[in-house]
């Protein structure tokens, strides 16, 4: 079989590294975390597909956008017919595959980790385990702590539905063509909040205004938002958002909520 060509357009950087790819696919956990059903997304040609194939524990489904990466995968795994799929995983419908709650696992195009992780987000009801590789920047600002430069948004709103965990680095020399930049690995396990007791939708602006300008005081970056006459001694406004721990958030939230009337 002729190889896949890696395409710049599609951020493809294939790993070559056997022994990255075990690590990887070892990483997931689905005895723990009660699923039986993963998803590769951009399997590419296919190194973590095949360890993730050895995994009597899993049943592998696999997407790829990449025509090329799909039409190799068909003739290199003719068992899996039924669970290759050519489509884009930003438009997928997890519901027509999925019955259960399921796992994600990939080594994620850098071009579109942040739209992936939202993804994972809003169907974070079934995607309960996420084990993937991501540029190390993004990688450290999702498993960032309050207080730290790197905390932010996505901090936020991941930390709210899942523990984050940072892995391990990953060096550009395992990959074709390398990146430019480091990689890590990083694994999402969804947490126990089924919502956060808070209107969540507000919650999210007030996230997104306080960061927007990070350093201002929130009483400054969500302004627009609060009742400026109600919450004069409110101590968290005092604070810049990145001070926030989630919980916080979910109080100042519920706090907006109380004084708007």
């Amino acid at each position: 079989m002729s190889l896949v060509r890696a395409k710049k357009h599609l951020g493809q950087h294939f790993l070559t590294d056997k022994n990255i790819a075990a690590k990887i696919v070892n990483s997931l956990r689905p005895a723990e975390n009660s699923y039986s059903e993963v998803l590769e997304v951009g399997p590419g040609m296919g190194i973590l597909s095949d360890f993730l194939l050895q995994r009597t524990d899993l049943q592998t489904f696999l997407i790829d956008i990449d025509t090329e990466s799909y039409e190799f995968l068909q003739k290199k795994y003719p068992q899996m017919a039924e669970r290759l799929i050519n489509d884009d995983f930003l438009e997928m419908d997890f519901g027509k595959i999925f019955q259960r709650p399921f796992g994600i696992i990939g080594n994620f195009p850098y071009n579109i980790s942040s739209q992936i992780l939202f993804k994972v987000l809003d169907n974070r009801q079934q995607v309960v385990e996420v084990v993937g590789m991501f540029q190390k920047e993004v990688a450290e600002r999702c498993a960032a702590k309050p207080g730290s430069k790197e905390y932010g948004i996505l901090s936020v709103f991941l930390q709210a539905y899942y523990k984050v965990e940072y892995l391990f680095t990953v060096k550009a020399g395992v990959f074709n063509p390398p990146p430019k930049v480091l990689s890590a690995v990083i694994r999402l396990t969804r947490n126990q909040t089924a919502d956060l007791a808070c209107d969540e939708k507000l919650f999210w602006q007030v996230v997104k205004a306080g960061f927007n300008q990070r350093r201002k005081t929130l009483r400054n970056a969500v302004s627009s938002l609060i009742n400026k006459e109600k919450m004069t001694t409110e101590p968290l406004l005092d604070l810049r958002a990145e001070r926030l721990s989630v919980a916080d958030f979910v109080a100042l939230t519920n706090k907006i909520t109380e004084n708007r009337s």
